[in-house]
């Protein structure tokens, strides 16, 4: 599995990045079949109270899953797009057999 972090319209941070890596190493160990995922932090320039995105894309055995969530900081934005990750996946995981 890979995993590719991209910031845009802000600066790297390393320790947004070990976060991020953290979280999508426990959903890689509780979904063995994602191939890669593709992880993207958003800084909105506005006025309310929620501008940070997170977008995260995985490649998986059939059509590809996606999630995004906007929040006000960075590990709740995670957070929030990991566990609707979650959701999408163990609905495959109900529809998709593994072929023996």
């Amino acid at each position: 599995m890979t995993i590719n972090i991209q910031f845009v319209n802000m600066s790297t941070s390393d320790t947004m990045e070990t976060y991020t890596v953290k979280k999508l190493d426990n959903l890689f160990k509780k979904f063995d079949w994602i191939l890669k995922a593709k992880v993207f932090f958003k800084r909105e320039i506005t006025h309310k109270e929620k501008e940070v995105i997170c977008e995260i894309e995985l490649s998986i055995p059939g059509p590809r899953v996606f999630a995004s969530s906007n929040e006000k900081n960075y590990e709740l934005a995670v957070k929030n797009t990991i566990i609707d990750l979650q959701t999408q996946l163990k609905k495959r995981k109900g529809i998709v057999k593994p072929y023996m």
